[in-house]
This record gives structure tokens, C-alpha cells and sequence, in this order.
């Protein structure tokens, strides 16, 4: 009888992509994967080790886990990804209960390295990632039918000075156009209509093949492909975002005109000292040059509070340009401080309490402009597609191609009497109302 193996993802879409694959090599080596950890025999964790928050949330959820051990039919319990890659050693000490750390580069070998286990009871198998899946890997997906991620590079080659990922996912490196191209392929003929793109740095994708692959060839592929509707492009740096490419975004329909691209900071002497690479300029000179080449194009991006040495002035600086680049999403993260990165060994540290003050100060700058820019859809009619029905607001919800899967708002809509929708249409909403990050409408039944 084929044991049970439960997952638990933590982290971002990345780390749910290699949750995906170790769930189809697992059901490949004939266990069985369950949803509920409770019914599991074999419980795997897979953890984010990206941030202190992150960090504390793959923490508790290793506890909890771990008292399904007392209690319950978990037998083995397993902590992979990023954490288990950066405390291998510090989390065997301590976590006694867990009985594997899989680091992220060993995520093809999971089926072999539960066997092994049952025969030697080694608890570490910690490798370089190199590890990069491909169109032939197995592959479980846990998204709706209807949209997915694909992952088209891992790594990265940045060396922020706040980050480690380069650390946790190695070098960048990237698949072939043709195994993108045959994974969509097989997606679209699955019933997925919306690909969403990632990567650690997706405007990198192919550069260190040297091979002429880029993010652009890509894209010219992809469009082609039947019965995919929307493609978006996530984790963009500014870098590349030349003009080829974003006509070729402009002009296909097919592509999201949406783009999520981390600036971080926009004061010259804090983007230096967190090694970003682009000044002040730069970034107002990539994002004017974005808006012109794609007028109607949604603008993600993500900043720091509280790097160390940002003073007041700093962050106001940062605040002004938050009001004057009128962002349409903005995610806002405060310091984190990692040992093993530059900014750790930074003097002029940042007190908690003020970065929390700065951080409350920019999101309520962000929610008045994203509630202003809610207000002033309304009237219009959007594309929507439909992800499901909210029992509390007895409304379905779905996503414009302005609003990327679980990071961004919704759109909550009343169906005409009698009409009959399903999850995965791409239906004509009109909006009537604008909340700060959701909007209100009425789906149009023609």
C-alpha cells in the first residue's frame, strides 16, 4: 500500500513550483500525495529562509507539524527549501523531531532520498543548487485548472547587499525557449488559459546561455501558442526592459500590460549602498520610458524602509517618490537584517520601532493612491477572469490582467439572475465601485 505524503508550500510562487515538482516525482514513485497533513504518513515542509518574517513562519509551522508526530500517523517528518539550505546544521541541533533537511538543489532526488533514509537514517542531504526543472519533469500542480506559473530561470547573478537568495538558489541560470514552449503547450492543452511567468530576475532569462536567448524571443513563442489568453510577466528588474521588448508588450493582446519590477529605493546614496546598480535617475529614467512605451501599463514594485543608514530625509525622499511615480501596486518591506549579506556588517542600523513608523507612513500614502486609482475605473468595463464564488459577500471573484494572482486585490461581482458562470471564464465587468485595493461590478451577460 502506497504511503501517504502530505506538502505543505510556504514562501513564494518559486518555491510552490518545486512544492509542484516534488508532489509529481513523489506520485511518480508511487506515493500518494494527500492534501491534509493529518492524514499523511510522510509530512514535507517546504520552508522559506528569506526574511526574518519568513523565517519565523516556517519555524512555526515545523512545530506544529511536528506534534502531528504525537499524535497522529505522521511518521517522517521533512524540512526542505531555503531554510533547511541556509541552517542545515543549526536545524538538525535544534530540531531533533525532524527526521530530513532537503536543501533546494536536491529537490529532483526527493523520491531517493526518502528510500535512502529508511535504510542509513542520514537527516541531511544539503547540496549547490544546480538544480533547474524542465518540461519531462513531473509536475503536480496545486493553482486553479485554469492558470499556473512556470518558472523559466532560477538563481541570480545580483548581488544586493540585503539579499541572500543568491546564496539559497545559486547562479542564474535558465531553461531552453523550446522547454518553455513545450510546458505551455502542454498547460494550455490542459485547460490553462493564464501563464504567469517567474524567476528570481526574469529580464535576465537566457543571457548567461549566450546562445541568443532572451525574454523577447521568448515572448514571440509564447503568443503563438492556442488557447493561452493572458500571459504575465512577474519579477522584472529594470534591466533590458529595452524598447523591442516593450513594443512586442504593448502590441500583443495576449500579454498582460503589467509589470512587477523591485526598485527598492530611489535615494542615490542608498540604492549605492545597497548595490542596486541603477541611481535615482535611472529608475525615474526606466519607469518614464516604461509608461511611454506602454501607455496603459499597471506598475508593480516593491521598496525597502529602514536600510541601514536611511535617514529621515532618506525616507522622505522615498515618499515623494512614491507619491510622484503613482505606483498601481506597491508592496512595502521593512529591513531585514540576514547574516552572510553586506548590509548585516552596515553601521547607521535602523530601529524596529521607525521602520514600522516609516513603513505605516508609505502604505498609507500607497492605499489613498491605489483607492484613487480604483475610483477611477469605475464606469469602465474590464476583462475578468473568474476564480470562484465568496460565500461571506455572496459574490464571484475574479483578476484583470491588472491584478497578478494572490498578491494583488480582486474584483467582487453580482451575476445577472439565472446566469451560470464558471471558474476560468474570462468575462465583461463593468465596475462600479473602488475600494482601496478591490474593486466592485456587475458581470455584462451579452
Amino acid at each position: 500500500m502506497a504511503e501517504k505524503v502530505s506538502i505543505v508550500s510556504l514562501g513564494c510562487a518559486r518555491n510552490l513550483i518545486d512544492s509542484e515538482v516534488m508532489a509529481g516525482l513523489l506520485e511518480r514513485g508511487n506515493y500518494e500525495v494527500v492534501a491534509k497533513p493529518a492524514d499523511a504518513e510522510i509530512l514535507l515542509v517546504n520552508t522559506c529562509g528569506f526574511i526574518d518574517a519568513a523565517k519565523e513562519e516556517s519555524l512555526d509551522t515545523i512545530l506544529e507539524a511536528a506534534r502531528l508526530k504525537e499524535k497522529g500517523k505522521l511518521k517522517t517528518l521533512v524540512v526542505a527549501g531555503c531554510l533547511p539550505q541556509r541552517y542545515s546544521e543549526e536545524l538538525a541541533r535544534e530540531l531533533p523531531e525532524v527526521d530530513l533537511f532537503v536543501g533546494t538543489g536536491e529537490v529532483p532526488r526527493i523520491v531517493e532520498i526518502l528510500r535512502e533514509h529508511e535504510k542509513n537514517n542520514h537527516r541531511l542531504y544539503i547540496g549547490i543548487p544546480r538544480y533547474l526543472y524542465d518540461h519531462t519533469t513531473p509536475r503536480r500542480r496545486s493553482t486553479p485548472g485554469f492558470w499556473a506559473y512556470v518558472k523559466v530561470s532560477e538563481g541570480c547573478d545580483h548581488k544586493c547587499a540585503f539579499c541572500i537568495i543568491p546564496r539559497l538558489r545559486g547562479p542564474h541560470r535558465s531553461r531552453s525557449i523550446g522547454s518553455v514552449v513545450q510546458e505551455i503547450t502542454a498547460l494550455a492543452e490542459d485547460g490553462v488559459k493564464e501563464i504567469n511567468l517567474i524567476a528570481q530576475d526574469l529580464t535576465a532569462y537566457g543571457r548567461e546561455r549566450r546562445d541568443g536567448t532572451t525574454l523577447y524571443g521568448l515572448l514571440r513563442e509564447l503568443v503563438s501558442i492556442p488557447r493561452i489568453e493572458w500571459i504575465r510577466l512577474l519579477y522584472a528588474y529594470p534591466n533590458y526592459l529595452d524598447e523591442p521588448l516593450l513594443r512586442l508588450i504593448r502590441e500583443n493582446e495576449k500579454i498582460c500590460k503589467y509589470l512587477d519590477i523591485p526598485f527598492q529605493h530611489i535615494n542615490r546614496r542608498i540604492l549605492q549602498r545597497m548595490r542596486r546598480g541603477k541611481s535615482g535617475s535611472a529608475i525615474r529614467e526606466a519607469l518614464s520610458e516604461l509608461r511611454e512605451g506602454i501607455p496603459e501599463v499597471t506598475v508593480r514594485t516593491s521598496l525597502i524602509v529602514g536600510f541601514p543608514g536611511e535617514s529621515e530625509a532618506d525616507f522622505q525622499e522615498l515618499l515623494e517618490f512614491v507619491q510622484e511615480g503613482q505606483f498601481d501596486r506597491l508592496g512595502v518591506f521593512k529591513y531585514s537584517m540576514e547574516e552572510g549579506t553586506a548590509a548585516a556588517l552596515m553601521a547607521d542600523q535602523v530601529s524596529e520601532e521607525e521602520k514600522e513608523r516609516r513603513w505605516q507612513e508609505l502604505m498609507e500614502v500607497q492605499t489613498e493612491i491605489s483607492r484613487s486609482k480604483n475610483e477611477a475605473l469605475i464606469g469602465s468595463v474590464q476583462r475578468v477572469i473568474i476564480e470562484g464564488f465568496d460565500p461571506e459577500s455572496a459574490r464571484f471573484f475574479g483578476r484583470t490582467q491588472a491584478h497578478a494572482p494572490e498578491v494583488d486585490g480582486a474584483v467582487y461581482m453580482k451575476v445577472p439572475d439565472g446566469a451560470r458562470i464558471r471558474a476560468g471564464t474570462i468575462a465583461r465587468v463593468k465596475i462600479t465601485q473602488g475600494l482601496d485595493y478591490d474593486l466592485i461590478g456587475d458581470i455584462l451577460i451579452a
